[in-house]
């Protein structure tokens, strides 16, 4: 039965914004958040499956560790120009625009990637394929962050991060069953294609941003997905009553001319600008994000790019490798359980500095770990902790921004973290030849630590609606 969220009368004295805030969770939110989430879930296997094919490649086309680090590297340098382009676009020409584009432009290179004969040609395509990962990202968890209710605000852009671990968890299958065999890794990008396919859905079902369609004038789409969304939880919209058809674009009204609106806004605003992400009032929260992402990319990338390559040098064949790493990804899983529920208990920040003190201890134990149980239990709790604090990351980004500049700000802080995931792989790949796995991981231990300290510096919005910066 639909909770009741106030009157019609009552909502005609609420902001649109406002409205959607006091919605309960409805079928549409449960719609755009699994919409949003198998994009999600396809850049993480996309992402996933150059872990197990740098392995298999290694052997096939006898690429040395530095080789290896360039190719991983590549895409990420992609994904830090299109993290900050995708963001700037995002608050340009709307989210869900940007969220289509970015799935046909990496899921067609990454097929393309299957019949790459060198490294050269291969490294190009990773490149094209990170350009759409990095703009995808930070403009999904945005536009599901301006739909959701805000008292579960949080918790549902964690579940939206959790679909990463699906993603990952579908690489590490198909890294398991498909890249062993001969060419396996051919037929592993041609899998990755899916997110070519699945732009289309997104262009026709996924709803655009309310708070973008008024900062652009589009006041009667703006109404028509609030009252979209009140319909769903059975929640009368405010009077007086209007018909609204689907078109092609979204949702325009069946007789325009009538339409009177409730809460005219003022004329678009300014254009987003980088540099006023380092005005006064907002200059702390950037640089704590900042160093956050930085971190956190280090880190995870470093450690998961390389996890089977790393199981490899430890003495393990391709397929136990494929097998161990799969077992360490499942326990994403768990983590982001723990970060969805906890983040509306502790709070934003509280949550996300415990996830990362956890990641650093479970780094340093995996440097040190030497039987296959330990190597397990090491990486799981890694896996766990880790996964975690990115969903912890993606729920308070979006947060500490208002809407002219939430994804100008989330996107350049993802972008500013990429500069993190081009390093790490490069420098896994020298430190381990030159250190061992032990002085490795404390590295990244380290990246962890440092992560925790940039939260520190961030404001704990639990609870708050989005506009109240």
């Amino acid at each position: 039965m639909p909770i009741d969220a106030g009157s019609a009368g009552e909502a005609q004295h609420l902001t649109r914004t406002e409205r959607l805030d006091r919605l309960p969770f409805t079928r549409a939110h449960r719609r755009l958040l699994g919409g949003s989430g198998i994009g999600w879930a396809l850049d993480a296997m996309d992402v996933g499956l150059i872990s197990f094919i740098l392995a298999a490649l290694a052997q096939e086309w006898g690429l040395t560790g530095g080789e290896r680090g360039w190719l991983a590297s590549i895409g990420f340098v992609g994904m830090a120009i299109g993290a900050s382009l995708g963001g700037l676009l995002a608050d340009r020409i709307g989210r869900r625009q940007v969220f289509a584009l970015t799935l046909l432009i990496y899921g067609l290179a990454t097929g393309a990637s299957a019949a790459a004969g060198g490294l050269a040609v291969l490294m190009v395509l990773r490149f094209v394929v990170g350009l759409g990962l990095g703009a995808e990202l930070p403009v999904a968890s945005t536009l599901v962050s301006e739909f959701a209710p805000k008292k579960i605000r949080g918790r549902i852009v964690v579940i939206l991060e959790a679909f990463w671990a699906l993603g990952w968890i579908a690489a590490a299958v198909i890294g398991y069953l498909v890249v062993p065999l001969d060419n396996g890794w051919r037929w592993a990008f041609l899998i990755g294609m899916a997110p070519a396919a699945y732009a289309l859905f997104v262009r026709m079902r996924l709803p655009e941003s309310v708070r973008f369609l008024e900062r652009n004038g589009r006041h009667t789409e703006a109404e028509a997905a609030v009252r979209r969304y009140e319909s769903s939880a059975g929640i009368p919209a405010p009077l007086p009553e209007r018909t609204y058809r689907e078109d092609g674009d979204g949702v325009a009204p069946a007789e325009p001319a009538a339409v009177t609106e409730p809460h005219p806004e003022p004329h678009p605003e300014p254009r987003a600008r980088w540099t006023d992400l380092w005005q006064a009032r907002l200059r702390r929260r950037t640089a704590g994000l900042w160093i956050v992402w930085f971190g956190v990319n280090f880190a995870y990338y470093g450690a998961f790019i390389w996890m089977p390559s790393l199981l490899l040098s430890q003495g393990f064949d391709l397929v136990d490798s494929f097998g161990y790493t799969l077992i360490i990804t499942l326990a994403q899983l768990p983590g982001y359980a723990a970060a969805a529920y906890l983040i509306e208990v502790w709070g934003r920040r509280t949550t996300l500095i415990v996830f990362l003190a956890g990641s650093a201890v479970s780094a340093l134990a995996f440097g040190q770990a030497e039987s296959v149980a330990t190597i397990l239990a090491a990486g799981m709790a890694l896996s766990a902790f880790n996964l975690g604090a990115w969903g912890a990351l993606y729920a308070v980004t979006p947060e500490l921004y208002p809407t002219a500049l939430r994804g100008t700000g989330a996107g350049s802080a993802a972008a500013f973290g990429r500069i993190a995931s081009i390093m790490a792989p490069l420098a896994v790949g020298y430190l381990h030849e030159a250190a061992g796995l032990g002085v490795t991981f404390a590295v990244l231990g380290g990246a962890f630590v440092l992560a925790g300290a940039g939260a520190w510096l961030l404001p704990d919005r639990t609870g708050l609606a989005l506009e109240e910066t």
